[in-house]
């Protein structure tokens, strides 16, 4: 029957107008004969008066996002891996730049940004993937082509119903673009996920796994339900009755759906196996299979009104139900038999033929007429109940006969068929056990019948103790049921059984997957339990979990428990490993208390007490300690090398860390400390992950299995003894990282403490500075003094800029300038100690060249290396400098702006908002910038001048840096110029230069930089070996340095005119720039020297730049006006 919610008018036809929706009880109304599970209050009286009932929802949101996603989301997953790299590339790059537009409240052009994302990873997918050679077929890859972009289009439709604009300025169109992904996703989804099982497990039962798929998205999609961009419809409305409008789908969907259910998997399998489809019974029954199933399907499915569309008479559905159902049961039932029991468990039917065929076909046909008739609601009244009690008890003696159960004892399983159906029909627990007993009775006869006597080995032990497992993982099966309808005082008994039926299938689905071989007779054959039965049963489980809780059935600890052991099993799918299962049992009970069992909705704050925290955090790091060799396995099989104690340490830290979040966030998200503890333990595994320090044999876990990993003769004889490098100083970097981290997360409190700070800065300089020397200057011993003093200078400078003390202004300039000192000091240094232990050990003296031109490199990398480590050292200050004098200033404006509102406030009280304080507010960036340096005197005079001197250190040492490494790239000063833009205001060094010439260095410098090097290079092509005749007049080289100087000349007069414009940022007359450009054009034309034609582009810009900007500041001053 249809959902209450959208039964028709001759479904229910009275209901309460008392509220907005109609109100139903889930028990069974026994009244009804078409089986229909609501019930509904009546009103006598209803209005048929609403106007609006019929009105979209203006602020509604798509509410069925989780059944979308179902399909699609495993979809784009599939596509991405068909597409690879590029594909996913440009995908992540779209989606980026459109959740930026997004943030930026650009929601119209997040929208578009989202679309050309979809359609630019389409493209790639289409240049990307080998869809064509993939299927050896034009046709078939065009058609796989098709499908995919349909995917990639309704992933685009389902991403449009996310923007609620949309929704607000075209309400009609996100009802159609519902309607269209309800009616396309099905048929898309459905070919994708065959398409990704056939190319996981083969082509030969495509088919069925097409049927199921379109079973399952047929009953996701094509059930009736109301529109979510629909306004909820009024009661009142024609007696309560849900218009056809309002339905997501219409008539026309729903047949389309239908008859895709029906005949698609049908003419799939003809069109895939077109040569055999008539050549055995077999196949035949493959093809009526394909058909009757789907045919039985879409009945079962109308009793939820997914036949709306055809009759709305429950009558007429009832009949349409009862009559093809029978007719399909007989076909469905008679192939079964043919194309399974006969064909697969032939060997345990012991009656001959053609007894066997009735036989089998009166218990199978029973069984699935009585199961039909139970869920089409049919057994309601006395005779159906005999009937049904009748045909139970024939099905049974019938299937025992079958099996070869004793004639004499016949009457037992006959027994068991009437005691369950008494229990269906009478609701008696007592017939429910006796039907258990008997029951497990029989299972045990047909396993000691039928596997005891066979001398197997299976998954690792004796055929008979499988038995034993299976017989009791049965019997518990049976139970369970009955069980779970005691009263509930013994509803523990219901709990024991689950969790032991779900601890005896854990390990059974283990020891399959962990000992995959079978003996018999001392041959050996490797067996393998499918994938998919281990995903089947964690699903059923959960699933049952899921319903006994919400009935009630089973407390929230069971429930806790049971989902966690059922998704423990999913892991051995990913890890072949034999405690994998109990490993990852054991870390989800651990992890998920803080989510399943502290849970009350009633409550605001949190359950957890403080002590119950320390104590969950401690079971988690004990049960990550426990899991050691699971995870050693994880990593192994990951890396495809056993992995080392510090990489299986840190991972075991960052898993515990991340396990403790839950408990953190859902409970402890008030105590910061909790917080900053969790950062800092995360930080200790992922340091640990990324330096791979060296690790104490305490600290480490060693088991036979790792210890047995490790040792192999293999890595030895194939790559031999490697002396390797010393990484004992990746811990006094770790050590340092971590001690950054506790101050910035305030667990050291050095922003209240001045010891502390001094501590925290020379602790933090001094483990910089061993590292630094024991990593790149291993050899250079007499420098370590030098460079561990330079970085607890910088440590101390950088920790009391930012949180300075009482005298730390007066102590610190002196310290910066110890600091540029100490940069020539070591940079002679460096070579002079080098270069004389080398003479000292007298091989120059011998001509051992070699150990010559080794030193000389050496030295050559040493020098670079600390011009590299003092560059960055300046960039850090200079950075830090620029960031508190911004703070400085900002602090200071908003004090002003505080006094002056204040002060206006008391001038104005009651008034409205002045009129001029708005164009105040568009000028307040600009306003900020009058401040000068003047006004922080009292605060850092100092700042500003160290600020330049280490800008411009900086700036001097990556333009040596470009020549020692590049030989004086052209493109490196384009990229080392802009940090001149960390100068300052000075009055000391750079008097009137303030916030308006702060791009005047950088374009001065890239200006300077291409003149100075033209000409040197115009100069070493000239004169450098060549005072011959070439330099006399009329000379070739007298030529070419003519040329390229008059070329040269020729692009002064833009340059200078954009950097007078940069520097004094007024208007000028626009030709001005304009009638320079054209001189740049014979530079770029003729000159024979790169930085020439560069300078010439770079002119052209400036022009063009100085034009535009001009042009705007007059627009601007014209809209002003």
């Amino acid at each position: 029957m249809i959902p209450a919610d959208l039964q028709t008018r001759s479904f229910r036809p009275y209901i309460t107008s008392s509220t907005s929706e109609p109100s139903f009880t889930s028990t069974s109304n026994k009244t009804n004969t078409y089986g229909s599970p609501y019930t509904f209050q009546s009103n006598p009286n209803p209005n048929p008066n609403s106007s609006s009932s019929r009105s979209l929802n203006k602020h509604t949101k798509f509410s069925y996002n989780t059944r979308i996603a179902l399909a699609l989301a495993p979809s784009a997953v599939f596509l991405l891996d068909l597409g690879g790299t590029p594909v996913a590339v440009t995908l992540t790059v779209g989606l980026m730049l459109a959740y930026i537009i997004d943030s930026l409240n650009f929601k119209s052009g997040a929208f578009f940004s989202v679309w050309i994302s979809l359609i630019a990873s389409q493209i790639a997918f289409f240049f990307s993937s080998s869809l064509l050679s993939t299927f050896n077929s034009i046709p078939l890859g065009l058609i796989a082509a098709f499908l995919c972009a349909e995917t990639n289009f309704l992933i685009g439709v389902w991403a449009s119903l996310q923007f609620k604009w949309i929704q607000i300025e075209n309400p009609t169109i996100v009802v159609a673009l519902e309607r269209l992904l309800f009616a396309c996703v099905p048929l898309a989804a459905s070919s994708l996920f065959t398409w990704a099982t056939v190319s996981a497990v083969g082509m030969h039962n495509a088919s069925y796994y097409l049927m199921v798929f379109n079973c399952a998205f047929y009953w996701l999609y094509s059930i009736p339900r109301v529109s979510s961009f629909k306004a909820k419809q009024e009661i009142k409305y024609h007696g309560g009755e849900v218009p056809d409008d309002s339905l997501v789908l219409g008539p026309l969907e729903s047949c389309f759906h239908t008859l895709n259910l029906m005949f698609f998997p049908l003419l799939f399998h003809i069109a895939s196996h077109y040569s055999i489809t008539f050549q055995s019974a077999a196949a035949i029954s493959d093809l009526l299979l394909l058909f009757f199933i789907p045919f039985l399907f879409q009945l079962y499915a109308s009793t939820r009104g997914a036949l709306w569309w055809v009759t709305k008479n429950p009558n007429q559905l009832q009949s349409i139900r009862v009559v093809n159902g029978a007719v399909a049961l007989v076909v469905v039932v008679i192939c079964l038999e043919i194309r399974v029991v006969f064909h697969s468990f032939g060997r345990y039917i012991q009656v001959p033929a053609p007894f066997s065929y009735l036989l089998v076909t009166m218990t199978m046909l029973g069984g699935a007429a009585g199961a039909g008739a139970a869920a089409l609601g049919m057994i309601s009244d006395a005779f159906s109940s005999f009937a049904f009690t009748t045909l139970a008890v024939a099905v049974s003696a019938a299937g025992a006969i079958v099996v070869g159960f004793p004639i004499m004892f016949v009457p037992l399983p006959s027994v068991a068929g009437f005691y369950f159906a008494r229990f269906f029909t009478k609701k008696s627990l007592t017939s429910y056990f006796a039907f258990v007993v008997l029951g497990s009775l029989m299972v045990m006869w047909f396993v000691l019948h039928n596997f005891w006597d066979l001398n197997i080995w299976l998954a690792g032990m004796s055929l008979k103790s499988f038995c034993k497992l299976i017989v009791a993982n049965v019997i518990l099966a049976l139970a369970v049921p009955g069980l779970a309808l005691l009263p509930a005082k013994l509803q523990f008994l219901t709990e024991v059984g689950l969790i032991s039926h779900a601890l005896l299938l854990c390990y059974i689905e283990n020891q399959f997957f962990s000992y995959s071989t079978i003996y018999f007779y001392g041959l050996e054959d490797s067996v393998m339990y499918p994938s998919y039965m281990v995903i089947l049963t964690t699903l059923v489980g959960l699933a049952l979990v899921r319903r006994l809780s919400v009935d009630q059935r089973i407390g929230p600890k069971t429930v806790w428990f049971l989902t966690c052991l059922y998704s423990s099993k999913l892991a051995m799918l990913f890890v072949v490993s034999k405690t994998v299962v109990w490993a990852a049992a054991v870390l989800l009970l651990a992890v998920s208390p803080p989510v399943l069992l502290y849970r009350d909705k009633s409550r605001t704050t949190s359950k957890m007490k403080t002590w119950q925290g320390y104590a969950h955090a401690g079971v988690v790091a004990i049960s990550v300690w426990y899991c050691q060799e699971t995870i050693f396995e994880a990593l192994q099989w990951w890396h495809g090398k056993p992995p080392c104690d510090s990489l299986l340490l840190g991972f075991s830290i960052v898993l515990t860390g991340l396990a403790c979040v839950p408990i953190v966030a859902l409970h402890f998200s008030h105590v910061l400390s909790a917080k900053r503890s969790l950062v800092l333990v995360v930080a200790t595994g992922l340091l640990l992950i990324l330096m791979q320090p060296p690790i104490p044999l305490a600290w480490t876990y060693h088991s036979d299995l790792i210890q047995s990993a490790r040792i192999s003769a293999d890595d030895i004889s194939i790559y031999g003894f490697m002396a390797s490098k010393p990484t004992w100083p990746s811990w006094l970097l770790i050590f340092a990282i971590l001690l950054t981290l506790a101050s910035v997360t305030s667990i050291i409190p050095i922003n209240y403490m001045v010891e502390l700070r001094s501590f925290y800065a020379i602790a933090l300089g001094i483990s910089l500075g061993v590292y630094i020397s024991a990593e790149f200057f291993l050899q250079a011993a007499v420098l370590h003094a030098l460079i561990i003093v330079t970085m607890v200078c910088t440590s101390v400078f950088v920790v009391f800029t930012h949180i300075p003390s009482a005298s730390s202004t007066k102590v610190l300039p002196w310290m910066f300038a110890l600091l540029v000192a100490l940069f020539p000091v070591t940079y002679l240094l460096e070579g002079q100690v080098r270069i004389k232990g080398a003479l000292d050990d007298g091989f120059m003296n011998f001509g051992e060249e070699d150990r010559k031109l080794t030193t000389i490199l050496a030295v050559e990398g040493a020098k670079t290396s600390l011009l590299g480590l003092y560059a960055a050292i300046f960039m850090l200050i200079a950075l830090l400098i620029k960031y508190e004098l911004a703070s400085l200033i900002r602090e200071k404006a908003t004090e002003r702006g505080g006094i002056r509102h204040s002060q206006s406030s008391h001038n104005t009280s009651g008034g409205a908002f002045p009129p001029r304080m708005r164009f105040m507010q568009q000028r307040r960036v600009s306003s900020v910038a009058t401040f000068s340096i003047k006004k922080i005197a009292a605060e850092g005079a100092w700042m500003p001048a160290v600020g330049n001197v280490a800008t411009i250190m900086c700036f001097a040492i990556c333009l040596i840096l470009n020549l020692n490494i590049t030989g004086g790239s052209n493109q490196a000063i384009f990229f080392l110029a802009p940090i001149l833009l960390l100068l300052n205001q000075d009055t000391d060094f750079i008097a009137g230069f303030g916030d308006k010439q702060r791009y005047f260095p950088v374009t001065v410098a890239i200006s300077g930089y291409l003149i100075t090097t033209t000409l040197y290079v115009i100069w070493e092509d000239v004169w450098h070996g060549n005072a011959g005749w070439g330099m006399e007049i009329g000379g070739p080289d007298w030529f070419f340095a003519v040329k390229n100087l008059a070329l040269l000349i020729l692009t002064f007069p833009s340059h200078i005119l954009f950097n007078r414009f940069v520097w004094s940022y007024s208007k000028q007359t626009d030709s001005t720039p304009l009638l320079a450009l054209p001189l740049n054009l014979p530079a770029i034309i003729i000159t024979d020297v790169l930085k020439v034609r560069i300078l010439g582009l770079l002119g052209i810009i400036y022009a063009l730049a100085q034009y535009l900007i001009s042009r705007k500041q007059h627009m601007s001053g014209l809209k002003y006006i």
